[in-house]
């Protein structure tokens, strides 16, 4: 029985391990073009299949278009529609609604692609003291940086 257990904390250990990879990658995706393509190079590597991991692989074909010079508009299109059919079959993930907020935030304009930027932000504030020790981590770190999210609403992350 503790061999199992063993066994199975080593696993999860192991994904949480990929997942803070993938996380400290996507924070940083947006600094420089090197850091975006490392991102997504580090999202395409990931062979999990957990709605969190598929939301960062989404995440970075949508991310590929600021890198390469094929097809752009389809990149896009088939990243935000991933994106938001891992939503929709998931809606109070956290995690998920932060990667989609931050993207439609770092997108510009002209793409169109901003409709949940309200709703996410007031997902996030609102199920905030719900999350993980780990997630409040990540969620208040992106909120210090966020243009969507205002002074008075940083503080209200504790």
């Amino acid at each position: 029985m503790k061999l199992i257990l063993s066994f199975v904390a080593a696993f999860l250990f192991f994904f949480q391990s990929d997942l803070e990879t993938l996380r400290n990658s996507y924070a940083k995706a947006n600094d420089s073009n090197a850091n975006t393509a490392s991102f997504i190079d580090a999202a395409e590597k990931q062979s999990g299949s957990d709605p969190v991991t598929l939301g960062y692989k989404a995440a970075a074909k949508i991310m590929e278009a600021k890198v390469t010079k094929g097809n752009r508009k389809s990149l896009v299109k088939t990243g935000a529609t991933s994106l938001e059919s891992i939503i929709k079959s998931n809606p109070n993930n956290a995690e998920l609604r932060l990667i989609r907020l931050s993207v439609q935030e770092n997108i510009p304009k002209i793409v169109g692609y901003r409709g949940s930027l309200k709703d996410d932000k007031a997902f996030l504030l609102n199920n905030y003291s719900k999350q993980n020790a780990a997630l409040k981590s990540y969620i208040k770190r992106f909120a210090m940086q966020s243009k969507t999210i205002t002074e008075a609403e940083r503080a209200t992350l504790k």
